[in-house]
């Protein structure tokens, strides 16, 4: 049996644009992607701690060293910059894998530099 386990989180990540008018996902700088073990297209689980509001998306690579985090499609109406989201991943893993498991945590500061994980 599988069960479904957080694979990779990107705790704080804030918001540093939004374009409704893109046809979806989230912009992430691909150094904090790599980082966290994000892959692009990957399926990510936002949830933003300003308001509340949890949604699906996925990720799109950004300029490395950018910090970007852009808020795509329908997702921007989800969050405004500056807002602190929590970005996850997760894995499917038998039952000889979970014991062993950790997931990868990277936790941001207000300007999406790592301090932690």
């Amino acid at each position: 049996m599988l069960s479904q386990l957080l694979k990779s989180k990107l705790h704080h990540l804030r918001v540093t644009s939004c374009a409704p008018e893109y046809q979806g996902s989230l912009l992430i700088d691909e150094n904090l992607m790599d980082a966290a073990g994000i892959s692009n297209w990957e399926k990510l689980l936002v949830a933003n701690l300003e308001n509340g509001e949890r949604f699906e998306t996925y990720a799109i690579a950004g300029r490395r060293g950018s910090r970007v985090a852009c808020l795509n499609g329908a997702a921007a109406c989800k969050g405004r910059v500056g807002d602190r989201l929590i970005v996850m991943t997760f894995a499917m893993l038998g039952e000889d894998e979970i014991k062993a498991h950790r997931p990868t945590v990277v936790v941001l500061d207000e300007a999406n530099r790592p301090v932690a994980g």
